[in-house]
């Protein structure tokens, strides 16, 4: 079961996940770089600056989404502005192009293991529009009880059935890799605070959904 993985070992997953998500922009900005200096031509060398400022952002803004959804950005057990998460999404996906993102959430703040759970559930949502679509993020907290639901639409969806047993916890750890890492801690999460998520799938959509209780 992905429960009985260690903290080592999945910290381990997700700093591998990070690096591979962020070794295409880094690699984009070496090369512009070189290119910027063998190239002579004005026209040229504007593109190239524009290559790179490209890249730095995309860069830039993997990094402040996994410093948010992978890390301990602002602490432990201290509440996130939904805006903040907002945004983060947002950027993460304006770098796709072909994903467009709706919001409807209720509440200006959530507790840190509930964003970190909206964040890794969108991020999973983005990775299956392979073909783009649309990612709807839904946050209400009612009762005692924050309900995150991410549904990812597109012409295709691509969505690994392991990762799906590692949301629902059911996924052996020696099969965990650093694709099905933030799905595992997602589970971790939500079992550390006695919440649950659930998943359903067909060709055209994928729905993410988390309960979890709040102070």
């Amino acid at each position: 079961m992905t429960a009985t993985v260690s903290a080592l070992d999945l910290a381990s997953l997700l700093c591998s996940r990070l690096c591979h998500d962020l070794l295409s922009p880094v690699g984009a900005l070496s090369n512009g770089l070189e290119l910027l200096a063998d190239e002579k031509d004005p026209e040229m060398r504007q593109r190239c600056f524009e290559l790179l400022e490209q890249s730095a952002k995309a860069s830039a803004d993997k990094l402040k989404f996994f410093r948010l959804a992978f890390g301990a950005a602002g602490g432990f057990g201290e509440q996130v502005p939904v805006a903040e998460a907002r945004q983060l999404v947002d950027a993460l996906a304006g770098s796709n192009g072909r994903v467009a993102v709706n919001w409807m959430f209720g509440v200006d703040s959530l507790a840190k293991p509930a964003v970190k759970t909206m964040l890794n559930l969108a991020l999973i949502g983005l990775d299956a529009l392979v073909r783009g679509g649309t990612l709807d993020i839904g946050v209400e907290v009612r009762e005692g009880v924050a309900e995150i639901v991410v549904r990812a639409a597109g012409q295709r969806v691509a969505f690994d059935p392991a990762i799906g047993q590692a949301l629902e916890g059911t996924l052996p750890s020696a099969e965990l890799s650093n694709r099905t890492a933030p799905a595992a801690m997602v589970n971790q999460l939500a079992t550390a605070i006695q919440g649950g998520v659930q998943v359903h799938v067909t060709a055209e959509s994928l729905v993410l959904g988390a309960v979890l209780p709040v102070a």
